[in-house]
Order: C-alpha cells, then sequence, then structure tokens
C-alpha cells in the first residue's frame, strides 16, 4: 500500500523542521548546522533558476548542481561538503514522509584528490559550433557564447555579466569583473568579436527588461542569461556534435588555457589572461600538456641540442 505523503506548507516551515532535527536528534554543532543549511539554501536556489520543485529532485538533478558548483569554481572539498549538507537534508525528508525515496544515495562526492580537468580539441570546438541551428533566434547568440566562453576563457558568471559597453571592438579587448569583483582585461580574438557582432541586431530587437540594458547576452524575454542556462546550452551543443566528453561551460575555459599553453603562450600570461590570484592554479595545465613539454625539453636542452654521442672506450668498444 502506498503511503501518504506528508504536506510541504510551506519551505521556511520545512526548513526549522530540518534545523530542529539537525540539532535535536543529530546533536550537530551550530557551526556544522549553519554550513548545512547553507548547503541546502544553495541547493534551493538552483531548483528555483531551474524550475524544479523540490519533489521531483532526481539523481540527474543533483548531478547537474553539482556540475554547477564546479562551474562556480568552488573547490572540490567544498562540494564534498555541501553534497554531506544535502544528503542530511533529503535524509530528514525521507524519515519525515516528505518524500518516498532519496534522490541523494546514489550522489558521487567529487574526489579530493587533484584532478586534471577534461579538455576539448579545437576541432570538437568546431563541431560544436557547427551544430549551432543558426536559424532560429538564439542560434547567433549561442554561437557568440561559445565563441567568447572559448575565445577569452571566462568563466560562466564572468560571462553572464558581460556589459555591451565593456566590448572594445576596434582594440579587440574586453573587461570583466571576475571574482572578488576585481577587473581585468582580456584580449579578444577576431572571430569571437564578428560572432558578437553578427547577435547584436537580435540583442537590440529584444524587449529589453529595464536594468537589464546594459548586458549583453539576454534571453527572448530580455533578461539576463542564468549560469544554469548557459550550462544547458553547452552541453546540448556538444550531445548535438557528438561529442562524448562530460564537459560544462567551464572545460572551454580548460582547453582555452591548454591550447595556449601548447601554442607557447608563457604561464603568467594565461594566469593573468585567466585571472588566477596564484601562479599554481594555473601550473594545472602543464600537467595536460606533457608530451609537449618533452618535445620541448627534447629540442631545447643542451645535451640534446648537441646530439652528444656517448664516449667510447679504447680500441672502439664499449
Amino acid at each position: 500500500m502506498e503511503r501518504t505523503l506528508r504536506t510541504i506548507s510551506s519551505i521556511p516551515e520545512l526548513l526549522n523542521h530540518f534545523q530542529a532535527y539537525l540539532m535535536l536528534e543529530r546533536g550537530l554543532s551550530e557551526n556544522t548546522r549553519s554550513a548545512y543549511m547553507a548547503d541546502v539554501d544553495k541547493l534551493l536556489d538552483f531548483l528555483v533558476d531551474t524550475g524544479i520543485s523540490l519533489r521531483d529532485v532526481e539523481l540527474p538533478v543533483l548531478q547537474n548542481f553539482l556540475a554547477d558548483l564546479f562551474d562556480l569554481g568552488i573547490s572540490a572539498r567544498s562540494q564534498a561538503r555541501i553534497i554531506a549538507g544535502v544528503r542530511s537534508f533529503f535524509k530528514f525528508m525521507r524519515m519525515e514522509g516528505y518524500i518516498d525515496s532519496d534522490p541523494s544515495q546514489l550522489l558521487e562526492s567529487p574526489r579530493l584528490g587533484r584532478r586534471l580537468p577534461e579538455v576539448l580539441t579545437v576541432d570538437e570546438i568546431d563541431v560544436m559550433i557547427e551544430a549551432i541551428d543558426m536559424s532560429t533566434t538564439e542560434g547567433a547568440r549561442n554561437r557568440a557564447i561559445i565563441e567568447t566562453l572559448y575565445g577569452c576563457g571566462l568563466r560562466v558568471s564572468e560571462l553572464v555579466g558581460l556589459e555591451l559597453s565593456k566590448v572594445y571592438f576596434d582594440e579587440q579587448f574586453i573587461i570583466v569583473t571576475g571574482k572578488g569583483d576585481k577587473e581585468r582585461i582580456v584580449p579578444i580574438d577576431q572571430t569571437a568579436i564578428d560572432a558578437i557582432k553578427a547577435y547584436l541586431p537580435d540583442r537590440n530587437a529584444l524587449p529589453v527588461k529595464p536594468g537589464e540594458d546594459h548586458i549583453l547576452f539576454l534571453n527572448r524575454r530580455g533578461r539576463r542569461l542564468t549560469r544554469v542556462m548557459i550550462f544547458y546550452i553547452v552541453r546540448q551543443l556538444a550531445a548535438m556534435a557528438g561529442v562524448r566528453k562530460t564537459i560544462s561551460p567551464h572545460t572551454l575555459r580548460h582547453s582555452f588555457a591548454t591550447h595556449l599553453l601548447e601554442g607557447g603562450a608563457n604561464l603568467r600570461a594565461i594566469q593573468q589572461m585567466l585571472g588566477h590570484e596564484s601562479i599554481a592554479t594555473t601550473e594545472i595545465y602543464i600537467h595536460i600538456d606533457r608530451s609537449r613539454l618533452r618535445d620541448e625539453i627534447m629540442r631545447c636542452h643542451p645535451r640534446n641540442a648537441r646530439g652528444m654521442a656517448l664516449p667510447q672506450r679504447e680500441g672502439g668498444k664499449e
């Protein structure tokens, strides 16, 4: 016999009940309770953005939530902690009869060791761009989004907040606002410039909402795009192009940095382009391109360059 689910009268009341459970039944410290409540708030914000109700959450939804955390640049350790809070929340909901099954049971935490990011080849990026249907109203916009993400190595938050007045077409650079509200200048290539210019007539024809007139990339209702929407655009294009790698918008940023390194750019230049505070963050790309670095050593190291032969013993015998 199917049991009747308990009614969720309001989210604030549900959260109060959850907080009481953490304190009285779990006996967690105040700091841990506060962290878990903040974790659940992040999930609820994600569900509002994606239009999914709490009772409709399934494992793929939580996997997309985890991917969104990754796109925001949240560390693997912080992601693991957030997942712990989310798991406690769904365990509580299952115990109290709000849901039939716990969708977080099979959710895997990120590995805390250093993980090399997935990288696309230039050909894979090209086929993704070719998969864009330019006959649709969003076609020119989506092409400009992909070209800008890859051509400038932007974070998703930097892309959705990019202002039209901060795109300098003639000078070929943009000004983006990164972490900590710090601005930086990023060069933009002609391909991305042409894609943005092709999108502008469609963008300017939109019913732009008050307060959004300065934002470059808008949805059909004239509002700025969400990070989740960028995630879906990239994933959909990858699927249409037959790219089988598990990617996100951040993959285009990783690919940008890796391809720069392959082209001979130094780490300091890449660090400035990406807006990394520490060169140690940028150095992960060295590990991606080991083959190129080996070739550089073989070509440039004096022992290899001179082609020195091993000395032979007297009589020509080794």
